[in-house]
């Protein structure tokens, strides 16, 4: 009789296995771990931000050179202002002003919308480097700073042409086309607001 209590104890322990592992088998039916590589590259909201980080990005600087005067005329004597004005204008992109939305991605395919080329600077004359050419008569602080918006406006209207701003563009293409290959996109597309 044992070998027969045996034979059955055997019997319902291997039932009890096949029962155990189909019961397991159908809880878990859709559920798995699977293992594998993600190829599609995700901006991550600190890629997003390093990039903001950059602050603003030169793409191309302008030096220019102004004389600029200004004549007061006078009972007996005219009153004449002269003075040379040197700046550098510096043309790029504000990355600040980068959008959330601005970096859509597929698969290794990135589009990125960029803020506009644009003078990064207002305050680009270099007052160190300002000379009196020819000063004759007093001057009130008001006319000198007249004069300094004058010469300011003249450096805009010279060095602020579309053929630099579109330099400036073309530079900010390359360079940042450069940076997202370097992230690992194959295919770049860059447009402007």
């Amino acid at each position: 009789m044992t070998k027969y209590i045996k034979l059955i104890i055997s019997a319902v322990v291997v039932i009890a296995i096949i029962v155990i592992f189909f019961w397991v088998k159908s809880a878990f039916k859709g559920n798995y771990l699977e293992l594998g590589t993600n190829d599609n590259i995700e901006p991550t909201p600190t890629q997003i931000q390093s990039i903001r980080d950059i602050g603003e990005w030169e793409f191309l600087s302008v030096s220019a050179e102004e004389m600029v005067d200004t004549v007061r005329k006078g009972i007996f004597t005219d009153d004449e202002l002269v003075r040379i004005y040197y700046g550098t204008l510096r043309l790029g992109i504000d990355m600040q002003h980068l959008s959330d939305d601005a970096i859509t991605v597929k698969g290794d395919s990135v589009e990125v919308i960029l803020p506009k080329v644009g003078l990064l600077d207002k305050d680009f004359i270099d007052e160190a480097k300002t000379k009196s050419f020819y000063e004759s008569g007093k001057w009130s602080p008001q006319a000198h700073d007249a004069l300094y918006r004058k010469a300011q406006s003249q450096m805009l209207q010279h060095c602020l042409t579309k053929e630099n701003v579109n330099a400036a563009q073309s530079n900010a293409e390359s360079q940042l086309r450069n940076l997202f290959i370097q992230l690992g996109y194959k295919n770049v597309t860059l447009r402007f607001e």
